[in-house]
């Protein structure tokens, strides 16, 4: 008897059919007389429709009562699924974060995990039913609905796999396991085996899709294998581990494109100790996640100017450029330029550390393609570059080629 912590997303769950699917291999596990904690997400296309709804309402909603909407959709398929095991004749039990003892901090629509308590949980699971957990959302030590951000359900199954010390945990998706690429784009693209936590999560906050990030960052803390896999077949997944001596071998282990950026420039900055830190500060004190950063040399005459470019998630556009507007009569920029037409491409591997050349390949490949690079971000294990987004997804076709084939 093992005890299993199982995460199906969005399309898993898409409608009552796949939530009967899922239903049907809970059930195989819990007759086999396994312990199962099941983490869902909303069916998809809710989460985005209730976000729609909240914006024809007004253009920047509370985000506190935002929460409160939000945490709506994964309630739906968490008594959804019960019922689907109800009918199947397996005792289930279905719990929001909150009554899971999922604890956050009060950061509304971007919330933290700080602690779980899963006394309820535990209880459920020696009675001898299935548990069905709300994913990607919690509640504040006061009581506050709180959301975990974009993929938080994958983070609300590694937390809960961690606080149960689980002996597996899988997070089911629509694809096989994790690709060198998102195979939608690349057709050449191939399934990993396994890839390590820190290549994962360069992935994952790269743009690829499969996993959030911050439930990778969880897992490698806390060191919690986990398995990506699909929900509509029974091949074997991706493995998620600490990284090991052979994973070095290979240089490049993945491609990602992220879309959902776009870039802010403030066009001549005063350029003098401490600007960039009150700029920086406000966007950070107003949650918004600064990701690519780049600041020009000094030009023009009279006191030194500069121009600052920046990037941010598009969701957080709006409210990026309404905090630095307002800086503009206390720091003395010109204007402020929004693009969202970028799109970020990257290129990650462990291995990128004991080998020379990558990114000179990497920029040789782009401009045989013709593709222009506006930023560029390097870490030990990635190369990210910005790129117009109308070119993205053929540059990121030719890198896939060069580097992994």
């Amino acid at each position: 008897m093992a005890l299993i912590v199982q995460k199906y997303g969005g399309t898993s769950v898409a409608n009552t059919e796949r939530i009967k699917n899922v239903a049907r291999r809970v059930a195989d596990y819990h007759r086999r007389g396994d312990q199962v904690v099941v983490v869902v997400s909303a069916m998809s296309g809710v989460t985005d429709g209730l976000i729609k709804l909240a914006k024809e309402i007004t253009p920047l909603p509370n985000e506190r009562e935002l929460d409160m909407l939000l945490a709506t959709g994964e309630q739906q398929t968490i008594a959804l699924t019960a019922m689907a095991l109800h009918a199947l004749g397996v005792p289930a039990v279905s719990l929001t974060g909150a009554q899971a003892g999922i604890v956050t901090d009060g950061v509304h629509t971007k919330a933290r995990i700080r602690n779980i308590t899963p006394k309820a949980v535990r209880e459920l699971l020696e009675s001898g039913a299935v548990v069905i957990v709300a994913g990607f959302q919690g509640e504040t030590p006061e009581g506050q609905i709180t959301t975990l951000g974009r993929g938080g359900s994958d983070l609300t199954a590694i937390a809960m796999a961690a606080a149960l010390k689980a002996d597996l945990c899988q997070i089911y998706t629509d694809v096989d396991g994790v690709y060198t690429a998102d195979p939608r784009i690349v057709p050449t693209a191939r399934k990993l085996d396994e890839i390590s936590y820190d290549e994962m999560l360069e992935l994952a906050s790269l743009g690829a899709k499969v996993m959030q990030s911050r439930s990778v960052e969880f897992a490698k803390k806390f060191g919690v294998v986990f398995e990506v896999r699909s929900s509509l077949n029974d091949n074997p997944g991706t493995i998620v581990k600490e990284e090991t001596k052979s994973m070095e071998g290979v240089v490049v282990r993945g491609v990602s494109l992220d879309k959902n950026q776009a870039k802010l420039t403030l066009v001549g900055v005063p350029d003098r100790p401490g600007v960039a830190a009150r700029i920086f500060k406000a966007l950070g004190d107003a949650a918004v996640n600064v990701d690519m950063i780049v600041q020009n040399i000094s030009h023009g005459e009279g006191p030194p100017q500069t121009d600052l470019s920046f990037t941010v998630d598009k969701a957080d556009l709006l409210k990026a450029r309404k905090v630095i507007e307002s800086l503009q009569p206390e720091l003395g920029f010109r204007e402020v330029l929004a693009n969202e037409n970028i799109g970020k491409l990257s290129i990650v591997g462990v291995g990128m550390k004991s080998h020379t050349g990558v990114a000179g390949k990497m920029f040789e490949v782009l401009a045989r393609e013709g593709v222009n690079i506006d930023m560029i971000s390097t870490s030990e294990i990635k190369i990210s570059v910005v790129i117009d987004l109308a070119r993205a997804e053929d540059a990121m076709r030719a890198v896939h080629a060069a580097f992994i084939g």
